[in-house]
Parts: structure tokens; sequence; C-alpha cells
């Protein structure tokens, strides 16, 4: 008989063990960092959390690390992403032929994305390093002033920029290549027999069939962009002088160096939502191309 009604409910009891790791480790803390963020928390283990309703809220907005933190991460995830799509695209139209060495250049290419973040981090600090760095040795042999790179306020965020540009671009440019590949022939076919040439095929054509793919690759992108913690991390910290402290980092100081666990809970909620309406903007624009299409 329990088996009988294992055959009539197979459908829900093959989704049940998703539908509990979604709860247990999506929902749950989403709840619990929700609730957190209406109390006033040390971590202490003798002092309870104390009820504040909405004052961990209303002290970050009026928090100027807030703002400059929304004004980091807007700055960093824009202009990498880009960057990112202008380059990624262009790599995978020019890698989309059959050239000798294809497989191993697409496979060299993949390299910065193979390696932990932390371990990037560290390799670019040696490079951005002012007294034997190799971006100073080069700027010195081509007869230029070097620069403090993550050690500026001016010029810490384009180096991490930079640092970012390097290693993600070839994520989106393996996306593209594949929408490449699945791109119907019809139209290519029609464009040569109506003498299109070749920049007309790609505005025309190839772009425009090729949104949705693009979309879809930016808007990865975009939600690990917002979330990037290591890299900077690992190389500012968020500084000098909070320079490159985004919200994510913010985060991380209120929790665990000043141990405000409801601020830090109130930004997480503010920062989700962020998040979250970034992806329904994007989702909806992919809908609309998709129906252009």
């Amino acid at each position: 008989m329990f088996i009988n009604w294992i055959d009539r409910h197979l459908k829900w009891v093959f989704t049940l063990p998703a539908v509990l790791f979604i709860v247990l480790m999506v929902a749950y803390p989403l709840i619990y960092t929700g609730r957190l963020s209406f109390f006033e928390w040390s971590m202490s283990a003798v002092t309870p959390p104390k009820w504040v309703g909405l004052d961990n809220y209303v002290a970050l907005f009026q928090d100027h690390r807030f703002w400059n933190a929304l004004k980091v991460t807007f700055y960093h995830t824009s202009v990498s992403i880009v960057l990112e799509t202008v380059l990624g695209v262009g790599i995978a139209i020019l890698f989309s032929r059959k050239f000798k060495g294809g497989r191993i250049v697409k496979t060299v290419m993949m390299l910065p994305m193979v390696a932990t973040p932390v371990s990037i981090a560290l390799v670019w600090l040696l490079i951005y390093e002012p007294s034997i760095g190799f971006a100073n040795q080069a700027l010195k042999a081509l007869g230029f002033e070097t620069q403090e790179w993550l050690g500026s306020v001016t010029q810490v965020l384009p180096s991490l920029i930079a640092i970012d540009v390097w290693e993600w671009t070839p994520f989106i440019a393996l996306i593209v290549i594949a929408g490449l590949a699945s791109l119907p022939t019809d139209p290519y076919e029609s464009a040569d027999v109506d003498g299109a040439s070749a920049w007309q095929k790609l505005r025309h054509i190839t772009l425009p069939l090729l949104t949705p793919t693009i979309i879809t690759a930016v808007t990865l992108r975009i939600i690990d962009l917002l979330k990037t913690f290591d890299t900077i991390y690992a190389t500012t910290q968020g500084g000098p002088n909070f320079a490159s402290q985004t919200l994510n980092i913010l985060v991380y100081d209120l929790a665990f160096q000043n141990f405000k666990l409801g601020s830090a809970s109130a930004l997480l909620v503010i920062f989700f939502l962020l998040i979250l309406a970034v992806i329904l903007l994007l989702t909806s624009i992919r809908k609309r191309q998709e129906e252009r299409v």
C-alpha cells in the first residue's frame, strides 16, 4: 500500500529533497537575517538580542559609509560589466571562427576563471606592488611615472576593475560563443544572397539574435559582481580611506569588526532587495527581447 502511494505521488517524492534543501539552506537564513535586522546584538552569549524596530535601517541611511559603499559598489559593478560585455562579445565573435590553435587559445582563455579569487588577488598584489611590481616596472621601461595603484584613493577602483575584467571577461565570451553556435543559418544565407557585408550581418542579424544570450551572461555577472568580496578584501580590505569599501565589505566590518549584527543584517536585507530588483529588471528585458526576436 505504501508503494502504491509512492507511485501515485512520485513527482512529489522526487522533488521533496530539493524543496527541503532550498528551505533549510536558503529560506531559513533569509528569514533569520530579516528577523535579526530588527534587533541590536553584539554576538554576546550573555546579552540577548534587544528589539530596536527600524532603528538599524534608519541608522544605515544616516551613515555616510553606507552611501559611500553603495556608490563604490555601483561604480565597480557598472564599469566592470560594461568592459567585460564589450570585450567578451568581441572575443567571442573573433574566436567563433575556426582557426589553427583555436582550442588551445580557448583553453588558455579559461585559466583566469579556474584559479581561486584569493590566489588571483595575491598575484595581482605582486603585480601592483609599488617598488618591484611588474606594472610599475613596465611603466618605468616605457618612460612613464610609477603609480600607487591599490594605495591610491583615485586609482584603487580602476585597478580592482582591471583585475575583474581580466579574470571574468572569458566567462562572458564562453557564454556568447555557445550562443553563436546555436544561431540559425537561414538569415545568413538570405543576407549573402542580398549581398550584405560582414558588418551588416553582424549588426542586423548576429547581435539582435545574440541579445538574449548576452543579457543572460550580463545577469549572471552582475549578480556575482554585486557580491564580490574575496578579491577586494584580499587586496585592499576596503581601503585606502574606504575608497574600495563595497556593500559586502561594509557588511563584514559591521558584523565581525564592530560586532553590530543587527546593522549588518539590515544592510544584508537592503542588499538582497537591490540584487532582486536588478535580477527582475534584467529578466523582464530579456523576455521582451526574446519576444521581439
